[in-house]
């Protein structure tokens, strides 16, 4: 079952193949200011993505591994995406509230916990990596 989103104007909109079957929440200092909080988000290949409206995509190159897009008429976070090589390339993460009905998917993990804001707080257990964690997971492997 395929699912659909946009950004605020409409300018830019999305269909996923598939229902995502988690959403994760990132507490690092570049999502917080690009998002205005936590970014949750939900994850899916290059190829599982129909994108609408491509010449409203911004992009910006917020580190040596990754992209964040946004729509360049209203300034709606849309995704980020993964740019570096390795088994995360092009996974685009798209911004859980431009979801046109995000109802029924978990969230299953937070990842930076250890920058988590001390007034937020999810109910739940769920999986959680701190910032070493995931800057690991990203470092080339000698």
């Amino acid at each position: 079952m395929s699912v659909t989103g946009a950004c605020l104007c409409g300018a830019v909109r999305y269909t996923l193949k598939d229902k995502p079957k988690e959403t994760g929440a990132c507490h690092c200092d570049m999502c917080r200011r690009w998002s205005g909080g936590v970014f949750m988000s939900v994850k899916c290949k290059a190829e599982e993505v129909t994108l609408d409206g491509q010449k409203h995509i911004g992009r910006f190159k917020s580190s040596d591994w990754a992209e964040r897009c946004f729509c360049n008429r209203c300034g709606s976070v849309l995704f980020y995406r993964v740019t570096a090589s390795g088994p995360y390339h092009d996974d685009h993460h798209f911004g859980f509230g431009t979801l046109d009905n995000p109802n029924g998917i978990p969230m299953t993990s937070e990842i930076y916990i250890d920058k988590k804001p001390d007034g937020f707080a999810f109910k739940g257990d769920h999986h959680t990596m701190t910032e070493a964690e995931v800057i690991a997971m990203f470092a080339p492997k000698d």
